[in-house]
């Protein structure tokens, strides 16, 4: 998720700690305002992860679901031309679809952005991202989804996370 949507969300839930404290004080003075603010925290938490957890892409059986905030969109397996697994213009590398002509959200579908891997994993962000990377490719295998690999990003995959390159999915 970009880091703009990050600090939208932030916003919207600090938005709603403060009306919920305001609202406290207002009803009950201002000796409440402690209890208007352990209220608001306690409503924020909950709408934090469902804001969250309405942004996301998930690789379905017979097609890619992308939720965004107010829409979802499903974009059938015979829209995708194939995967890339390359450099971004951030320096990052992008698992991205390639996506046909027509298709609902355009040329390509960012699955995954990741900082280049240089070392083997040393924290949970990066077993994170090593789990979701082998449940990507494990997932456009079975689609057989050809993916092509950028030689320097499969090279440290496999040396650092022992994530061999990927094959050609045969007919």
């Amino acid at each position: 998720m970009p880091a703009w949507k990050y600090l939208l969300y932030a916003a919207v839930v600090s938005a709603e700690v403060a009306a919920v404290s305001a609202a406290v004080v207002i009803g009950s003075g201002v000796d409440r305002i402690f209890t208007g603010i352990l209220l608001g925290l306690t409503v924020a938490i909950p709408l934090g992860a469902l804001l969250r957890r309405m942004d996301g892409v998930t690789l379905g059986d017979d097609a890619v679901v992308l939720r965004r905030t107010l829409r979802t969109r499903r974009i059938g397996w015979a829209d995708v031309r194939g995967g890339r697994f390359a450099y971004d213009e951030y320096g990052r590398w992008t698992l991205a679809l390639d996506l046909a002509a027509g298709a609902a959200h355009g040329d390509e579908l960012v699955l995954l952005s990741i900082p280049p891997v240089s070392r083997p994993v040393s924290n949970p962000y990066e077993l994170r991202k090593r789990e979701q990377v082998r449940e990507l490719r494990l997932a456009l295998r079975r689609k057989r989804v050809p993916v092509t690999v950028v030689p320097e990003i499969a090279a440290a995959l496999h040396e650092h996370w022992g994530i061999a390159p990927p094959k050609t999915p045969t007919a």
